[in-house]
């Protein structure tokens, strides 16, 4: 989910992480997802160094840089950052104190604004972050993330970090009232195998939809090997969404890497 964006009046980074399951199917990673994690950090550390705003919506170690060593990245950086003191589950608690205190990313920052609800305008560029939603469904333990708006000129783009498909209403209302031009969102983990409907409120989103808009929808819904089953039913339900992968989006191959965990080790036995 780590997204670069540019704009007229600077460039924003949103959630700069990436880490791997440690474990699927009972394996640990396999040396190519780690090949391929090397490089994806390599990666975001540039865009970091070109970065004017850094994004942080959750402290769930996919979305920032965490790493010993990696707090030097934040040196100089604007942080628009989730409230660590509110709102917040014991475990993000407990990470954003090391990342902000332990780390000393507090003085190493330039400034740290706590960004929930909060609003903001830099010449012909807005952008707005909303009140704390859900990290899936309502009520999750997983505890609540931010979601993103830069707007220039009447375009938008939304990140909707870790909403996992709107699983919660509060999620999907509040996307329906940003009308965006490009969305990003992570999709629900299917790969979890539980017995429910995830795609309800996507369903919903997309009925609703009555503008073009761009839909990348990746993160936890590639991580499972029959996620072209779910974009074919959801690409059913309107025209006026174009329905991709970030891969896709960037002119890449969908490289699913963690969903093919046993099949990388199985061939390397």
């Amino acid at each position: 989910m780590a997204t670069f964006i540019e704009t007229s009046e600077g460039s924003f980074l949103i959630d700069p992480g990436a880490s791997l399951a440690p474990r699927r199917y009972g394996l640990p990673p396999h040396e190519k997802e780690l090949t391929v994690l090397r490089e994806k950090l390599d990666a975001i550390y540039d865009f970091v160094e070109k970065s004017d705003y850094i994004i942080i919506s959750h402290y769930h170690r996919d979305h920032y840089l965490y790493r010993l060593g990696e707090e030097n990245y934040y040196s100089g950086k604007t942080l628009f950052i989730k409230n660590p003191q509110a709102f917040i589950n014991h475990s993000q608690k407990m990470r954003s104190y090391v990342l902000l205190d332990r780390m000393k990313v507090k003085t190493l920052a330039r400034t740290i604004v706590y960004a929930d609800s909060a609003k903001f305008k830099i010449g012909r560029v807005s952008f707005e972050f909303s009140h704390p939603v859900p990290h899936g469904q309502c009520n999750s333990r997983l505890g609540w993330v931010l979601i993103t708006s830069i707007i220039e000129d009447g375009e938008s783009v939304v990140h909707a970090s870790d909403v996992q498909g709107c699983l919660c209403d509060d999620s999907l209302n509040y996307l329906l009232e940003r009308k965006p031009s490009i969305l990003i969102m992570s999709g629900p983990p299917t790969y979890l195998g539980e017995k429910q409907d995830y795609f309800t409120n996507l369903e919903k989103l997309l009925e609703k939809t009555t503008h073009n808009m761009i839909l990348i929808l990746d993160h936890h819904l590639l991580r499972d090997r029959s996620y072209t089953e779910y974009f074919a039913r959801l690409r059913r339900l309107n025209n006026n969404v174009h329905i991709t992968t970030a891969a896709e989006y960037m002119g890449e191959e969908v490289n699913q890497l963690e969903a093919n965990r046993d099949i990388l080790w199985r061939n390397e036995r």
